[in-house]
């Protein structure tokens, strides 16, 4: 075969997360140190096919990559229709264990982004001993709403407007080709998912008054902030770390709020020094 082919694999693990049965997608590329990595909200784990391309990284860290319930490939539970999706610290946090305890990942590196770098510092408060390191990517204990959350729930909003919301958050450096791929992932997501996210984001997931708790003796963590974002911006994620004894702060230059899909290659010059460390400790 002479076309060329990502070396990703696709699969399905079948999950038990709040007593109901799921059925996630995840995709993976490497070998290695286990390295799971949580997307955004309202989009999907194509956001690092980037990582999962690059040979610099595969060839020491298993990257892997699920779709959260509700989200890409992984579809809602049975009954889904009658009720709301609402994603919350708690079911969150179960959903990232369930699938590391679901595929026997042994102390894995997790890397998320934007509420996966949220989600990533309630990791270290309170499961810190159950990973290698933790890594989040435009992360803070708490940023105030800029938009209103009912009104990302219009049937009007979905799809293009979606996009837009979000599309002043990237860089003006990124590359054209990979900041509309990355709007795309947004233009596809379900009725009420970005909603739904962003309740655990604004609402459930306000960790001001615990990120204080976090040992980075027990599981290192760095925190990678992209300069161009808005949403949490350096200073939020520079005033959380103050709290947090031995937390690393970064300020990724020419990167806004998907570092890992708006600009892989400037991403990388952040990304590979941290894992390099990460293997090295290992």
């Amino acid at each position: 075969m002479t076309a060329p082919i990502d070396p990703i694999i696709g699969r399905y693990v079948h999950v038990t997360l709040g007593g109901r049965a799921h059925r996630l997608y995840f995709e993976e590329a490497g070998r290695g140190i286990p390295l799971v990595c949580l997307h955004t909200a309202g989009a999907d784990g194509r956001q690092f096919r980037g990582m999962m391309t690059d040979g610099a990284i595969t060839d020491h860290f298993r990257v892997l990559a699920f779709d959260l319930p509700w989200h890409g490939k992984s579809s809602p539970p049975e009954g889904w229709q009658r009720e709301e999706y609402r994603l919350t610290t708690r079911s969150y946090t179960e959903a990232i264990r369930g699938f590391c305890m679901a595929l026997d990942l042994e102390r894995p590196v997790v890397l998320g982004c934007s509420i996966g770098g949220r989600i990533v510092l309630n990791l270290a408060i309170e499961h810190a001993a159950e990973f290698r390191a933790l890594i989040g990517l435009e992360a803070a204990d708490y940023q105030a709403p800029w938009y209103d959350r009912d009104w990302l729930y219009r049937p009007d909003v979905h799809g293009e407007v979606s996009a837009a919301l979000v599309s002043g958050m990237m860089a003006p450096q990124s590359p054209d080709a990979s900041r509309w791929e990355t709007l795309w992932h947004y233009m596809q997501g379900g009725p009420g998912i970005f909603k739904g996210d962003l309740y655990f984001y604004r609402v459930d997931g306000d960790l001001r008054d615990r990120v204080g708790k976090i040992d980075t003796k027990l599981c290192p963590l760095y925190l990678l902030t992209g300069e161009y974002d808005f949403s949490c911006t350096p200073e939020d994620t520079a005033r959380t770390a103050k709290q947090i004894a031995g937390a690393e702060v970064t300020v990724m230059k020419e990167l806004g709020h998907f570092p890992m899909s708006e600009n892989p290659a400037q991403f990388r010059r952040y990304i590979l020094p941290i894992l390099e460390r990460i293997r090295q400790r290992t």
